[in-house]
């Protein structure tokens, strides 16, 4: 599914169910982070960080530890950057070199509805009319969760090039049914080798029991 949205440049390794999800595969370091979590929450710690050293290998950079830094964002080896998603069922981590992509963020999310009242707390006014339009339209689609997951997205996109918070109502998301979407940044937006980025580009999909979408910053 994340594949799919993503340049070829990006090397992406997905997991459904609770394949390569034992927390025995964690480095010391890394289960320690974990030790008092439930057991669900070491499986998926574990599922995607196998699917990170996974993906790693195949940049040609050795496995290593992958420990949360600053505001649990992943503090990926010099010279990568990317993203990691989990949801139950799922887990994938999507990896490029720092070189090739100035950012990337990922998010997958099961294919139900919002639970009642986050939808109000996460959107701006007009995000919810135009979720109400593409719902007439396309009630298909979970746009509802798409939205979510694309505000996900945008965020794991926007903290490594700025490391500051960005409140679900600093950027106005525009979903289009074709599978794309725009995110306007309603505060300054990072500076990307001197140049200052107000909109990131997206793309969604839904398939397979989940919604996904993917946010990728160029250098230029």
């Amino acid at each position: 599914m994340i594949e799919e949205l993503l340049p070829d440049s990006v090397v992406t390794v997905a997991a459904y169910g609770e394949e390569d999800a034992s927390p025995a595969d964690l480095y010391p370091e890394e289960a320690a982070v974990v030790a008092q979590a439930v057991d669900k929450r070491r499986r998926e710690f574990a599922a995607v960080r196998s699917c990170a050293r996974r993906a790693m290998e195949k940049l040609g950079v050795p496995p290593q530890p992958l420990l949360p830094g600053e505001r649990g964002a992943p503090r990926w080896p010099d010279g990568l950057t990317g993203s990691m998603t989990h949801c139950d069922g799922y887990c994938a981590a999507a990896l490029v070199r720092a070189e090739d992509l100035a950012s990337l963020g990922i998010d997958a999310e099961p294919d139900e509805r919002l639970p009642g009242g986050v939808l109000p707390a996460v959107s701006l006014p007009g995000e919810a009319q135009r979720i109400d339009r593409l719902a007439g339209e396309r009630p298909e689609i979970r746009w509802d969760r798409l939205l979510f997951s694309a505000k996900e997205s945008v965020y794991k996109a926007w903290f490594p090039l700025t490391g500051k918070w960005l409140d679900f109502t600093e950027a106005d998301i525009d979903l289009r049914p074709g599978g794309t979407f725009t995110a306007t940044l309603l505060v300054p937006g990072p500076l990307v080798r001197g140049r200052r980025l107000d909109v990131f580009e997206g793309r969604w999909t839904a398939g397979r029991g989940l919604v996904a979408t993917a946010v990728t910053v160029p250098h230029a």
